[in-house]
């Protein structure tokens, strides 16, 4: 059993990560205030001390503490710390982003520092953003020095203020969405007091807000957390950090794209080439702004060049390129005396090493002759190298970054992907959105769905054909031959796996004139029902709404009868005879019609139903 420490923003992150598990966990929070929707949640709230977490995490068996609290929850930090040490459960953090700290800024290390300095800088109206927990801290200040507090408008906080004794006359109650600049111009105090809450908590609005109105900024820095706690950014992070110290928590593992080992892989390279140091991990920045950090396999040199190998894990996702090698290697060219200077960007060059495929057709957003490496993957990239030598003051030093993605064996795995079909050749592609591979992910199915379609519109195909797998296809190939006139195009076909609603929303928004579908009984008697994704986990076959269909058609109540004694679709061939035949299937296939045609309003849309022999009698 999983236990988070919540409350925040952090802890609705948490709370995101775990739900989808869909398994029960416990979620805790000071005050019952938050309103959390949740499915498998087991609220608790009040805090609790080291001796009742202790024997709470006894009884109820808990495995894993994740801490989502406020970074200034310094005892509940102390508690959880103390508490896995005498149960030796692991704590995981997940932190927050954090800035980095701005020199302008006026730095205290506690409450006390900050007043020391307040004082000897003669600050005489100050506005306290710190919360009203920390009006006890701050009383040696503002008891002999005027001081304003912001607080939430509600009785738990003024009962605090109340008890602590400050003046209701002097709190400013918080306002959402209210605009920073306005309050300050307002208000004009000597200087602005906050905690360094990071991005979560608002810090940077404060800051810039203060900034612009030419008022000091004095800020609280965030306490250190215990050194035994795994620390994380995010919910890919965190949900990392899950399945290794609670491996059967989640029924599958997540993994990593081509894309990010890629990444990692280049990023290690080029601190190796710059540091002559081995790199035993990469952390990089996902698109979502988070942060992770990956394991490198190996780091070597070659003469002016490094490179360093991230193996590709997928967790549970049927990806064959799970375990494979991502090399990267980087090359420096310096710049000359032309280039040289503070305001030169290096060009970041990329280059198909072995096993990573070439581009040959376009809609893919690439280059013809261009190694597949994907928008995203590249981006990636380009930040991050480019972050590495502006830290390193060789940003205007460098001409060019060399970058040369490897993977041994891609060429051979190629062939099990849809690389072939849309023009790929000699090897795989370094892809990636997200950075993260989803196990058995719906959306890369999509993704790649519309990858394809964008391939068919490029090469100039004005209709679709889209069939459930391999099987559907090699018979449809054989009956459209000839039927369409000429050699049909293989980026012409398209699986739609389960997805047939997602497929045709996607041929509508590329404006396909015209759609034809293959469809098998199996899937057909699902869709007829309205099931526009037909997989097994979603909708089984329907038994009553296959004799309801069989008796609008005609069917004898006898043959009607016998429908409740099937096991699988395809028996549906047997069933009739040719006379039910006639009148039942093209029935089924009207329903399908009149569930799918609204998806394609502008293109024409047919639907082939295939036999168990390849043969199709039926269309509408």
């Amino acid at each position: 059993m999983i236990l988070i420490l919540g409350g925040t923003t952090e802890g609705r992150k948490a709370i995101q990560v775990v739900e989808s598990a869909g398994k029960p966990y416990y979620y805790s929070t000071v005050s019952n205030e938050q309103t959390i929707e949740t499915a498998h949640a087991i609220r608790i709230t009040g805090g609790m001390q080291e001796e009742e977490m202790t024997e709470f995490c006894r009884e109820k068996q808990i495995s894993l503490l994740i801490d989502a609290a406020h970074p200034f929850a310094i005892q509940l930090h102390r508690t959880l710390a103390k508490v896995s040490s005498r149960l030796q459960i692991p704590v995981v953090r997940l932190e927050r982003q954090y800035p980095a700290r701005d020199g302008r800024l006026i730095w205290c290390t506690d409450y006390a520092d900050a007043i020391d300095r307040l004082r000897a800088d003669g600050i005489r109206d100050l506005l306290a953003l710190t919360g009203v927990k920390t009006i006890a801290k701050l009383r040696p200040y503002w008891e002999k020095t005027p001081c304003r507090f912001r607080i939430l408008n509600r009785e738990e906080s003024l009962s605090l203020a109340d008890a602590s004794g400050f003046p209701r006359e002097r709190l400013v109650f918080f306002k959402e969405g209210e605009d920073e600049k306005r309050l300050f111009e307002q208000l004009r105090p000597d200087a602005i007091l906050t905690k360094e809450s990071g991005e979560s908590g608002y810090f940077n609005e404060k800051v810039e807000a203060a900034q612009a109105c030419g008022i000091p900024v004095y800020v609280i820095q965030r306490p250190a957390l215990p050194e035994t706690f795994t620390f994380v950014q995010g919910v890919e992070g965190l949900r990392k950090a899950i399945e290794r110290l609670a491996p059967d928590f989640f029924p599958l593992r997540s993994g990593f794209t081509t894309g990010a080992c890629a990444t990692a892989a280049a990023k290690a390279a080029l601190l190796a080439l710059l540091t002559g140091e081995e790199q035993p991990d990469s952390r990089i920045t996902l698109p979502s702004g988070e942060c992770i950090t990956l394991p490198v396999a190996s780091t070597e040199w070659e003469n002016k060049a490094a490179q360093c190998t991230v193996i590709k894990d997928s967790g549970d996702d049927p990806d064959v390129t799970n375990g494979c090698s991502i090399i990267a290697r980087i090359e420096l060219v310096n710049a000359d005396s032309s280039f040289a200077g503070k305001g030169h960007t290096p060009s970041i060059l990329f280059r198909g090493g072995e096993g990573v495929g070439t581009v040959t057709l376009p809609g893919l957003g690439l280059e013809i002759g261009s190694p597949a490496i994907n928008a995203t993957p590249r981006r990636l990239m380009t930040e991050e190298l480019t972050k590495v030598l502006q830290e390193n003051g060789l940003a205007g030093l460098t001409k060019e970054v060399i970058v040369t993605i490897s993977v041994p064996g891609g060429q051979a795995l190629a062939s099990r992907t849809f690389n072939p079909k849309l023009g790929i050749i000699g090897g795989i592609s370094i892809i990636g959105t997200s950075g993260i591979v989803r196990p058995f992910s719906n959306e890369a199915f999509i993704a790649s769905i519309r990858k394809e379609a964008e391939v068919a519109k490029a090469i100039g195909c004005s209709r679709l054909v889209i069939n459930s797998g391999a099987k559907s296809e090699h018979f449809l190939k054989a009956y459209l031959t000839g039927k369409l006139g000429g050699e049909l195009p293989p980026q012409m076909f398209i699986h739609y796996g389960n997805f047939i609603g997602e497929t045709l929303k996607i041929a509508s928004e590329l404006h396909f004139e015209e759609v034809i579908m293959g469809i098998m009984i199996g899937k057909a008697v699902k869709l007829a029902e309205g099931a526009l994704d037909t997989h097994s986990k979603k909708v089984v076959m329907n038994k009553s709404f296959l004799k309801e269909v069989a008796g609008q058609a005609g069917c004898p109540p006898e043959t009607i009868i016998r429908i409740d004694s099937l096991t699988q679709a395809r028996e549906l061939w047997e069933l009739f005879d040719p006379a039910g035949q006639a009148r039942f299937f093209p029935l089924l296939l009207k329903k399908c019609q009149e569930h799918c045609a609204p998806l394609l309003p502008d293109g024409k849309l047919s639907i082939l139903l295939i036999s168990e022999n390849g043969e199709i009698p039926y269309r509408m």
